[in-house]
C-alpha cells in the first residue's frame, strides 16, 4: 500500500514539522494551507531533502466550498489515503462579549466543521481499505473551560471528545484516531490569538518547540494512542483537574490565562 498523508495547516508550526516527520518515512505528502507561497517553499525543501513526492493545495478550510474542492483534489491524487492529519486551527483571546463574531464563526468552522468534514469523508474509505491513521490536533485546552478564550477552548473540547468517540467506534477495523493535546508551544499561535509577551506564552519560558510536539504526535499516531498529551506537566494538569470542583478549575484557568 502506498503511504499517502493529507496534512492541513501545513504551512507552519506543528503542521510543517509533521510534514517533515512523514517525509523522513517516505510518504507521498498532500499538503494544504491558505498560503500557497509557504506551501511551495515546504514542497521544494522536502522534495530536495528527502526525495519524496509533495503535492500542494491552497485552501481556506473554514469555507465549505474549499473543503469540497480539497476532498475532490485528494480523491484525484490517490485512491487510498492512509493518513489524515487535521492540524489546521486558530484561537482568539478576550472576553466573549468583546470578541468579533465573524472571527468566532470562522474559528468554529475551521476547528470543528473542517475537521469533522474531512473525517467523515475519509473514514469510510479507510475502513473499506482496512487501514487508516488519523491525528486530530486538539489541545490541553480541551480538558477545561477557558475564560477569555471561551470559544477556542470549547472547540478543542469538541475535537478531543469527537476523536475519542470515533476511535472507539472504529476498534477492530484497522483505522485509529489519535487526539494530540499539546500545551503552550513556540509557534505563531500566540501572535494570531492576540496574546502579549507575558502569561502562558511568555518568551522567557522554556516552551516546547513545534518540532518536539510534532515528533511526539507522530509517535503517538503510530502507536495508535487514543489521547496523547505532550509533556508530563500538561499530563498532570489535564488529569488532576478532574479531581477538583469545576468552579475551582474554571477560576484557576482564568487566573492562568492572565
Amino acid at each position: 500500500m502506498t503511504k499517502t498523508v493529507l496534512i492541513t495547516g501545513a504551512s507552519s508550526g506543528i503542521g510543517k514539522e509533521l510534514a517533515t516527520c512523514f517525509a523522513k518515512d517516505q510518504f507521498h505528502l498532500l499538503l494544504t494551507a491558505r498560503s500557497e507561497g509557504a506551501l511551495m517553499e515546504i514542497k521544494n525543501q522536502l522534495e530536495n531533502q528527502f526525495g519524496v513526492n509533495v503535492s500542494i493545495f491552497k485552501a481556506d478550510l473554514s469555507l465549505v466550498q474549499d473543503r469540497l474542492a480539497l476532498v475532490q483534489w485528494v480523491d484525484e491524487q490517490t485512491s487510498s489515503l492512509t493518513h489524515l492529519i487535521n492540524n489546521a486551527g486558530f484561537g482568539d483571546t478576550g472576553l466573549f462579549e468583546n470578541t468579533d463574531w465573524h472571527k468566532n464563526q470562522q474559528m468554529m468552522d475551521l476547528n470543528i466543521d473542517a475537521l469533522t468534514h474531512l473525517c467523515h469523508h475519509f473514514v469510510p474509505k479507510m475502513k473499506k481499505a482496512g487501514f487508516g491513521r488519523i491525528l486530530n490536533v486538539a489541545s490541553t485546552a480541551a480538558f477545561q473551560p477557558g475564560p477569555t478564550m471561551a470559544v477556542y477552548f470549547a472547540t478543542k473540547s469538541y475535537v478531543l471528545h469527537f476523536s475519542e468517540a470515533i476511535n472507539c467506534e472504529l476498534k477492530g477495523t484497522g483505522v485509529s484516531v489519535t487526539a494530540l493535546c499539546p500545551g503552550a508551544t513556540h509557534t505563531q499561535f500566540a501572535k494570531t490569538a492576540g496574546f502579549d509577551e507575558n502569561g502562558i506564552f511568555d518568551a522567557s519560558k522554556k516552551l516546547p518547540s513545534a518540532k518536539e510536539v510534532a515528533e511526539y504526535g507522530y509517535r503517538a499516531l503510530n502507536q495508535q494512542k487514543s489521547v496523547a498529551i505532550h509533556g508530563m506537566k500538561n499530563y498532570l494538569l489535564a488529569n488532576t483537574s478532574r479531581l477538583f470542583p469545576r468552579d475551582m478549575v474554571v477560576a484557576i484557568t482564568r487566573k492562568m490565562m492572565k
